[in-house]
């Protein structure tokens, strides 16, 4: 263990499968009828933070090349990335998929969803944590790039 957070595995598979639980509970998540205006401008703002999570997430995808892994854990032959959305967030992967769970619940529209939504945040936050504790010990160079770094929200967090 480091600084109290579980590896989950050597990997730290177990944050990967609690996040795919996190996301199947998500799309599983019973929609209800929610009252005018509200199902509608919920359902647009959902459609609008789904296609930023996308968006996010697949630039996150692509940054990353041969360094993506689901697992917190860096592969053993990979670099730190520090480039493209790398040079804005320490995370794009992970906020893309909040954005992504957040869109989904109000699209379709859950409350349910939402709940999830907000504890998939809480656990991608810790699970973002873990992999930092992992990436300082691999990469000398990460606890620069830590502090000139947002994790999820530029400038702000």
């Amino acid at each position: 263990m480091g600084g109290g957070l579980p590896s989950l595995g050597p990997r730290g598979e177990g944050w990967f499968i609690g996040q795919l639980a996190f996301l199947a509970a998500i799309v599983l998540a019973p929609g209800v009828a929610w009252p005018e205006p509200v199902s509608t401008t919920a359902r647009w703002t959902g459609i609008v933070l789904l296609l930023a999570g996308l968006g996010l997430a697949g630039r996150g995808v692509l940054d990353l090349g041969a360094n993506l892994t689901p697992f917190p854990r860096p592969r053993p032959t990979g670099a730190l990335v520090e480039r493209g959305i790398y040079g804005i967030l320490r995370h794009p992967i992970y906020a893309g998929l909040m954005l992504l769970a957040a869109g989904w619940s109000l699209m379709r529209p859950s409350g349910v969803g939402v709940l999830l939504s907000l504890a998939l945040v809480a656990f991608l936050d810790l699970k973002a944590r873990r992999e930092e504790q992992f990436l300082a010990a691999t990469f000398p160079g990460y606890a620069a790039y830590r502090r000139r770094t947002s994790r999820f929200i530029p400038r702000v967090y």
